[in-house]
């Protein structure tokens, strides 16, 4: 009897044990609701998924401290919800699948990311931040001045980016040859060192990239493709977060403070 109650209390352990494991993966998946009523993967922090680097709107400085645009208008989103902001480096294919959100990696993704309806699917996006454009690079001295003037040569593009996408729509026509590239500074090296002719990624990317190398550099191009960035949020997993991100906009737009973050990380606003 002594030897069948030791084995019942032993399987109530290992059960109990199986409940705490499923109720604590479950809390991360779930999230925890704070004060605000907003939902966070871990309380008292806005955990942002995001991909290094990609200044100026997320980028390490000499101190190894992320900052950038981006963070600095997340910043505002943690303020307002009396959280920290924590940072987290990761690919960007799994910010783009959703698969980051869905899993309870960050609460929200700040990449610079632009606003698509495929992304639509599996992400719901803040309303937009930041108009975008995008630009080829060219060291300063080349022939190149516009997607014609490459043909057959090497052109390279940013895995999973809306410029990857738009040079591919024009890949056999204009008869490019797409070196592509996991994260920009592979590609901002491989300009620089010869590998290929050109590059094509966001305008202010490579503004912020000519300020750091003045003279060896020069957008040859720009392609005016109406894209807007967005920060995001798991598929309809968040609302109250994603209304908070919104509100915290708004507040910013209205005050002047997105106008003095912007200045500081991109320039001189361009006029409404």
């Amino acid at each position: 009897m002594r030897f069948q109650s030791a084995v019942r209390q032993a399987g109530l352990v290992v059960a109990i044990a199986a409940l705490a494991v499923t109720a604590g993966c479950a809390k991360k998946d779930d999230g925890e609701v704070q004060a605000s009523g907003v939902k966070l993967v871990e309380a008292g922090k806005l955990t942002v998924c995001t991909h290094l680097p990609y200044p100026p709107f997320q980028s390490k400085d000499a101190s190894g401290k992320v900052t950038g645009f981006d963070v600095e208008i997340m910043d505002l989103v943690a303020k307002d919800l009396g959280v920290q902001q924590t940072i987290i480096d990761t690919p960007f294919e799994g910010i783009k699948s959703g698969q980051d959100l869905n899993t309870g990696k960050c609460d929200a993704a700040a990449a610079g990311m632009t606003i698509t309806a495929e992304r639509q699917k599996v992400m719901n996006f803040s309303d937009p931040y930041f108009d975008a454009t995008q630009a080829m690079l060219v060291k300063t001295g080349k022939p190149y001045k516009s997607l014609d003037d490459l043909r057959g040569k090497k052109l390279g593009v940013q895995a999973a980016t809306t410029g990857r996408d738009y040079a591919r729509k024009f890949e056999a026509e204009k008869g490019l040859r797409l070196v592509e590239f996991e994260d920009l500074a592979a590609e901002q090296q491989a300009v620089a060192n010869g590998q290929i002719e050109a590059a094509i990624n966001d305008l202010p990317v490579w503004s912020e990239y000519l300020k750091k190398n003045p003279g060896g550099f020069q957008v040859a191009a720009e392609f005016d493709t109406g894209e807007q960035y967005g920060f995001s949020v798991k598929k309809d997993g968040n609302p109250e977060l994603l209304k908070r991100i919104n509100e915290a906009l708004a507040k910013a737009k209205q005050d002047g403070t997105y106008d003095t973050i912007y200045e500081k990380w991109i320039g001189k606003r361009p006029s409404a």
